[in-house]
Order: C-alpha cells, then structure tokens, then sequence
C-alpha cells in the first residue's frame, strides 16, 4: 500500500506524522510531496518519509493520496493531477468545501473520500467524519477508517450533508471551546489570579468535566444539575447564560459555521 499526502501544512503532516508512525504502512515509507523548499529540506530530515517535489515521481503509482492543501490551491492542483490519475487510486479530501462530485469531475476520479478533520489531531485527540463515493469498497472504508484513526478517532457519516454539519460542530468546534476558555481566562484574571494560576485553574476545570463527560453515561444537563443546588453559586452562573440566551447563541454559532461549510461548496 503506497500512501501519498500532498500537501505538508499543518493538516497535512499531521495525518503523515499519525500514519507513518503506525504500523499500517508495513515496509513502505509514507510519500509526501510539497513544493516549499524549506519544508522539502525539513522533511527529508526524517526517515518515516519518501520526500518528492515533482508529482510525476511519486502520483502515478500511488495507491491512496491524501490531498491536504488550500481550497483555494485545488483547480490549479486538480489540473496538474489529473493526467496522471487512474480510476482505481482512492483519493482522501482533506480540504474544506470541495465537494466529492467536484473532486471526480475535475481529476476524472471515482473512488473518492470526502473528510472533515479537527485541530486536535495534531495531538492524536482528533474527530474526523468521512463520507465516500458509491465506487468505494467496504474494505476500502475499513482501510480508510483505520488511516484516519491514526490521529484520533473517525466516524463515517452518511452524506456530505454530515460533512459540513460536522463542520460546524467538530471542525470548527475547538474554536467555540477555545473561546469558552478565553472567556473564563480573562475572568479569573480581572479576578486577580496570576496567568499560571489561571491557565491552571480553566484547563484543569475543562480537563476535568471532559473526563466526568466520558467516563460516565449522564449527559451534561444532568452534570450541571449535580453541580448547581437552588439559590447557589454555579446557579446564579446557569441563570445568568439563561437570561442572556447563551445556549441558543452556541447553537446560532455552530449553524453559522454549518451554512457557511454548505457556502463553499456551492463555489467550488
């Protein structure tokens, strides 16, 4: 199995690094091609990867490719690829709002896979949805599957509509978190916490409700229910996103995301 990734930015490399040091790919040293030279030269320091700078040398015999660059690099990308692909090469999306219609018209392809990954990734802690063109196999998909979890863990959806719902949860969901911790942050601070005691106090607060969240089956209505007693603190912090309508905020957030994710792909 010859894996290709094409593309060695952040989303990129992080599925090369996850996929290289797992024992999927047997004998055979992940492939990945860039055009930065600076890259090129720091990625030919480690000996997980067969580093190209011409498509020619590395396209045509690959098995699998992971296309991992910019939406807005793709036709020019597409125009270049497409001569030297074949109908049996599996093609993996990584990009953001190209559709799998898009990416078999514009590379001739059939076999194609449509993915929606997460920052977290970089640190093996990612959610990636992943939806397929018909001419794609089962056992494909269990290949597929087992090449996404190599950074996290993956979760096959029906249609591209899930993709770009999932966009707006998990894909673009670290934001919202992130958000959510910069928030209390600045609390703890005005608060007059130290920046270490704050980052300690909200990550560990965060670390900590993820760990409750996962190791029991109780969803988070019935943790805050077992958190806030009448008339105290952790109430008086409920009523308070209550009454400025922060629950249906997220909720306006993560469609607004979702649209924008439909947008795209009307562009493309």
């Amino acid at each position: 199995m010859k894996v290709l990734v094409i593309g060695a930015g952040n989303m990129g490399l992080t599925y090369a690094e996850g996929m290289a040091s797992s024992p999927l790919l047997s004998k055979h040293k992940l492939r990945i091609y860039d055009t930065d030279p600076k890259k090129i030269e720091t990625l030919r320091k480690d000996v997980r990867f067969n580093v190209f700078e011409s498509l020619e040398d590395c396209l045509p015999s690959a098995d699998i490719i992971f296309i991992a660059v910019k939406p807005y690099h793709s036709d020019s990308l597409f125009a270049e690829m497409k001569a030297m692909i074949n109908t049996q090469q599996l093609i993996i999306s990584l990009m953001a709002g190209v559709t799998i219609e898009t990416i078999q018209q514009k590379l001739d392809a059939k076999k194609v896979v449509r993915t929606m990954p997460n920052l977290p990734a970089q640190v093996g802690k990612g959610v990636t949805s992943y939806t397929a063109s018909d001419e794609v196999s089962k056992v494909e998909l269990i290949m597929v599957r087992n090449l996404l979890d190599t950074t996290g863990t993956s979760i096959h959806v029906a249609t591209e509509t899930f993709i770009d719902a999932s966009t707006g949860i998990s894909g673009s969901g670290p934001a919202y978190v992130f958000y959510f911790m910069q928030s209390m942050l600045e609390a703890a601070l005005k608060m007059g916490f130290s920046d270490y005691d704050s980052k300690v106090l909200v990550s560990s607060t965060f670390e900590g409700a993820i760990a409750l969240f996962n190791d029991n089956n109780i969803s988070p209505k019935s943790w805050i229910d077992k958190v806030a007693s009448k008339g105290g603190t952790t109430q008086a912090a409920i009523d308070s996103m209550e009454d400025n309508n922060v629950r249906q905020l997220i909720q306006d957030a993560a469609y607004a995301a979702f649209d924008r994710a439909v947008e795209l792909g009307k562009d493309k």
